[in-house]
């Protein structure tokens, strides 16, 4: 698997998996649990762009 394509599975991962945290922080009333989910969600979206952008450098070069 290219390392673009990695980057952006990983990164929709983390997106996915930092929105449940955050929910179920909402949910529970743990703010602990809420501010992890959304620094794993913000992670996730800095991964995922930089998957694209490897391959748009890929593409120029």
């Amino acid at each position: 698997m290219k390392s673009s394509t990695r980057d952006k599975a990983e990164g929709t991962f983390h997106e996915v998996k930092g929105k449940a945290k955050e929910m179920a922080g909402k949910l529970t009333d743990n703010p602990e649990l809420e501010a992890e989910g959304t620094d794993e969600k913000i992670a996730g979206k800095v991964q995922e762009k930089i998957g694209q952008v490897k391959e748009v450098l890929r593409k120029k070069y």
